[in-house]
């Protein structure tokens, strides 16, 4: 019911669009090879091939560079001391540089470890991601710079959006900026709705889009639903973090035909599941459109890196599912992955994605390699998982994803913590507020494929010292462990 009512009232924005004559269009603009002359089907298809990108069986050299990183003494120390900086803490300008190392001959460095990035599969320094984006800019530079309705939309971003459709089971994808940018666009075209059906007069309250919000959903959809809300077109109901009693009620009680339900898949910060189940049972009694953020589940989690809807069979209940490529991805940008309906009306009222330039030609041809090998290289996939278990034995502390939040509590105890594990040679960073509530400070600590086991019994050995594991077991709530 909820998608055939949804399915019509996006049909009947649309028309109403067109009839005004602000229906949008994408024009891709196809780059050929300079010196080549092959038809736009052919250069399609090969870009399609995703045998032309070389994969791996298992952990090699290169896989360490998405891991191990290197900061100035100087800059160590400053975050020792919690000292605020704008980057410039090294100043090459005033003394030699070591040409062949390229770095200031003067300053000493700091190995570090990261635990605390979001490159989930290490697929940022995979030779199929660079080559692909080098090769794109050795032929096309950046590519054209504009808007993706004026001149930024190229073959290589249809060849995208196309490849993370097939893998969301969508029937189509808007490419966007950014994963923060689609969230905006989507969330200000759902209020939209209303707004163009109500044929140019104020929405009456229940011709308002109705839009559920789980209370720790990602910055990007709070701000969305809240400047969707501001402009009179919609009404935000937060339901309790997971909790399906609250959600129930506040859609028994609301009035509003048009809802929405949207929630991260995987929660950025805790660590924990959206109860995926509960919310497709709920989505079948109420008929709302069920919006998902799988930003922290695309690639990691299902069988085929599909997401969190596929670790939990309900790829086809899940009605948008947005996405970003800057995570498990290893690149950079965001996506709608919805219907071709959808898709025509959030890049005609999305203003985030309207008014924002389209990602430079190679970003899109890195992206695209990087989803052909998180999808062929199914080893990656198992190995975080792997690591999942292993922190489990290791520690005792009952996580269920690769995001592991151990709450400490106050900001000073975060950030003593995270200072010993600066000092162990480990980047695990002291999450405080605002991002979290106070009193709830914590270390974030973030698994990758390129992690070995060696790595995570240091790591959880340097993590004893600073944290009681025997209190945070008693005291273990939704995967995020709590002192």
């Amino acid at each position: 019911m909820g998608m055939s009512l949804w399915d019509r009232w996006v049909e009947e924005a649309l028309s109403r669009l067109e009839s005004l004559k602000v229906l949008r269009s994408l024009r891709p603009i196809h780059l050929r090879d300079g010196g080549e002359r092959k038809s736009a089907e052919i250069e399609e298809n090969n870009a399609l091939n995703s045998d032309e990108f070389e994969v791996f069986d298992g952990l090699r050299q290169w896989d360490r560079a998405s891991i191990e990183v290197e900061v100035a003494e100087s800059t160590f120390q400053r975050w020792l001391r919690d000292v605020p900086s704008s980057g410039d803490d090294v100043d090459c300008g005033t003394q030699e540089i070591d040409n062949e190392a390229g770095v200031c001959s003067h300053e000493k460095f700091r190995k570090l470890l990261l635990f605390s990035g979001n490159d989930y599969l290490g697929l940022s320094s995979h030779p199929a991601v660079s080559k692909a984006a080098a090769k794109a800019v050795l032929k096309h530079g950046m590519g054209p710079r504009g808007s993706a309705l004026i001149c930024g939309y190229t073959n290589y971003h249809r060849v995208l959006e196309s490849c993370l459709a097939d893998l969301k089971n969508k029937e189509d994808c808007l490419l966007c900026p950014t994963g923060f940018s689609a969230n905006m666009a989507l969330m200000t075209t759902l209020g939209n709705v209303s707004s163009v059906l109500a044929n140019g007069r104020k929405p009456l309250k229940d011709e308002k889009v109705a839009i559920f919000s789980d209370a720790l959903n990602h910055a990007s959809i709070i701000d969305g639903i809240r400047l969707a809300e501001r402009q009179g077109s919609a009404e935000v109901f937060v339901y309790r973090h997971c909790d399906m009693s609250h959600l129930n009620a506040l859609l028994s009680s609301c009035v509003m035909k048009r809802k929405v339900v949207v929630t991260d898949s995987l929660f950025s910060m805790d660590g924990d599941f959206a109860p995926m189940s509960e919310l497709v049972k709920l989505r079948k009694s109420h008929g709302f459109l069920l919006v998902i953020d799988d930003a922290h589940g695309t690639f990691v989690c299902g069988k085929n890196g599909e997401g969190v809807a596929e670790e939990f069979n309900c790829v086809t209940d899940v009605d948008i599912c947005l996405g970003t490529l800057s995570k498990a991805a290893g690149c950079h940008g965001g996506f709608i992955a919805c219907s071709k309906r959808w898709k025509q009306l959030i890049q005609s009222r999305g203003r985030s994605f309207i008014f924002s330039t389209s990602v430079p030609v190679p970003i899109a041809a890195a992206a695209h390699a990087a989803v052909i090998v998180a999808r062929k290289e199914t080893w990656r996939r198992r190995a975080i998982w792997k690591l999942v278990q292993d922190f489990r034995a290791l520690t005792g502390i009952p996580v269920t994803s690769p995001i592991i939040s151990l709450i400490v509590g106050s900001e000073e105890k975060a950030l003593q913590a995270s200072r010993y594990m600066l000092k162990s040679g480990f980047h695990v960073t002291a999450i405080r507020p605002p991002t979290v509530p106070p009193n709830s400070c914590r270390l974030r600590v973030t698994l990758s494929a390129a992690h070995t086991l060696d790595d995570l019994r240091k790591l959880t050995d340097a993590l004893s010292e600073c944290i009681d594991f025997q209190e945070m077991r008693a005291n273990c709530t939704n995967g995020g462990a709590r002192l």
